[in-house]
């Protein structure tokens, strides 16, 4: 006669595993002896033996009990269904990793291979991460609300970039992003924003809908862009003919 101590070392779990095992009906608990003890005997070794092999072979809980009272033929069929199971829970599993493996991929978690580029081109001309992160979520509202004016839009930010008079302008934006809204400087830099034509209004590109969020998100980034908004009462660069 055995204690659960030693039934658990016989077969190889813990004894919170026994016990686990008795609370789901799947291992008979025995009586105490005289002395207060539960004592296994053999058959018990066996039973949680058993119930071990079929729970490390990816066997639910649920079913052992049904897989050990089992035929052979329907432990068979029990088996296949299990496997079948098993197989759609790995691929569900392999697409969960290749999503956290595109992680590491950064912003083409979220954005188009082509947009991504933009926003390294942006990083490699030195525009700060706040001002790319900015960046990167008006592109995906544009993504979601309006992704035929994709193309158009990275044509016209890739032109943009290419221009030095947008480039000085929009290093000047990145460098307000945390200005305080009543910051001296801003007046100036709102008629540089005022004066600087994209050549395109964004109401031609995409729907007001579309245009009202990504004003909303730019704006939510920096009120003293808010302020620049207010003085020159024009779209900022960032938002005009691209994101």
């Amino acid at each position: 006669m055995l204690t659960i101590g030693q039934l658990a070392a016989h077969a190889g779990v813990t004894v919170r595993a026994v016990r686990h095992y008795h609370e789901r009906g799947l291992l008979a608990e025995p009586e105490r002896d005289g002395s207060g003890y539960r004592r296994y005997t053999a058959q018990a070794v066996v039973d949680l033996i058993r119930i071990k092999t079929l729970a490390d072979a990816g066997v639910p809980l649920a079913r052992i009990d049904e897989l050990l009272s089992a035929e052979p033929e329907e432990f068979a069929k029990a088996v296949a269904d299990i496997d079948k199971a098993l197989a759609k829970k790995a691929r569900e599993l392999n697409r969960h990793r290749r999503r956290i493996a595109d992680l590491t991929a950064g912003d083409r978690l979220f954005v188009s291979d082509e947009v991504a580029q933009i926003l390294d081109r942006q990083r490699a001309l030195g525009f700060s991460e706040q001002m790319i992160r900015v960046e990167r979520d008006v592109w995906i509202i544009v993504a979601a609300l309006s992704p035929e004016s994709i193309p158009e839009f990275v044509a016209a930010k890739n032109a943009a970039l290419d221009d030095p008079e947008f480039l000085r302008i929009y290093r000047a934006l990145d460098e307000a992003i945390d200005w305080d809204p009543g910051d001296p400087r801003l007046p100036a830099l709102a008629a540089d924003v005022a004066a600087w034509d994209p050549g395109r209004s964004q109401g031609d590109v995409v729907a007001a809908e579309t245009v009202s969020l990504m004003f909303s998100r730019s704006m939510a980034s920096s009120p003293a862009w808010r302020r620049i908004l207010q003085l020159s009462a024009s779209t900022p660069p960032s938002l005009q003919g691209s994101p």
